[in-house]
């Protein structure tokens, strides 16, 4: 369970599985299993029982977790790019784009 490079709110791509090539923003990481959650990406139907919420019940469709491993940061231009660490002019530790170089 080490640091992930991915944070909510960004923008990958999925580069392995069912759903490759498909383009999300992050909505949750899951450190402890190393899992994120992308915006329309990995969708399964769940099948919910009536309750107080929901009278009716029914099937809905969510997006399931999807491993770290499987997704890919998108730089500004939107290509695929890996997450380097380097400290700023204040000293801050900021999160940049290996392919061009630029602060995430």
């Amino acid at each position: 369970m080490g640091k992930m490079k991915i944070k909510s709110g960004d923008k990958v791509r999925v580069i392995a599985g069912e759903d490759k090539g498909r383009e999300g923003v992050v909505l949750k990481v899951i450190t402890r299993t190393n899992k994120v959650i992308v915006e329309g990406v990995n969708t399964v139907k769940k099948h919910l029982k009536p309750s107080a919420n929901n009278p009716q019940g029914g099937i809905t469709e969510t997006e399931a977790a999807i491993h770290v491993s499987n997704v890919a940061l998108l730089d500004q231009k939107g290509n695929p790019t890996k997450v380097g660490y380097r400290f700023d002019k204040d000293k801050k530790k900021i999160r940049f784009a290996k392919t061009t170089n630029e602060a995430i």
